[in-house]
């Protein structure tokens, strides 16, 4: 009886223990999901910049939302280059965030909902007012981001949700 039970545990961690180690090497930046997680997206890369006049993409066959997301690497939804509502008379005013791209995934650490404003480590931002609304469904307090330098827009990043799949402009206030 014994031996059996030693043959089956054997066996099933010969079988478990490599998948275990491709899965966290899949996600090795990211921290470990919990019992309440479900699985997440993959994170995109950073996003490529685009003509001027160049109008918001969409997926064929999706109806067009307001919100911007990212669906295998393409980034739908993003405002033109030339959109008046992103010209900073002083872009990068309080510096530049250096933590940008998908490796540096991050929990939020405050978030002030009247000002807008989350914090990760090396600094907070400020999101856009016209996008403020489209972060309802997000958890600020356990929802992991990404920030993204915006390819299109000086002084604006792209802050993604992981979860949900989504991102919103942002400045770094410091």
């Amino acid at each position: 009886m014994r031996t059996h039970t030693a043959i089956s545990l054997a066996a099933l961690l010969a079988t478990s223990l490599p998948a275990q180690l491709s899965a966290q090497r899949g996600r090795a930046m990211a921290r470990p999901l919990m019992s309440h997680e479900t699985f997440q997206p993959p994170i995109p890369r950073e996003p490529e910049s685009r003509a001027a006049h160049a109008p918001p993409t969409f997926e064929p066959g999706r109806p067009r939302g307001r919100v911007p997301y990212v669906r295998d690497g393409h980034w739908y939804g993003h405002a033109a280059p030339d959109d008046a509502r992103f010209r900073l008379a002083r872009p990068f005013e309080f510096g530049r965030f250096r933590l940008v791209g998908p490796s540096h995934v991050f929990t939020v650490t405050r978030v002030d909902l009247g000002a807008r404003r989350i914090w990760l480590p090396g600094g907070g931002f400020e999101i856009a007012a016209w996008d403020w609304g489209l972060t309802a469904p997000w958890c600020w307090t356990c929802d992991d981001v990404v920030v993204y330098l915006d390819p299109d827009h000086p002084g604006w990043y792209l802050v993604y949700n992981v979860r949900m799949g989504e991102y919103v402009h942002a400045i770094f206030v410091g």
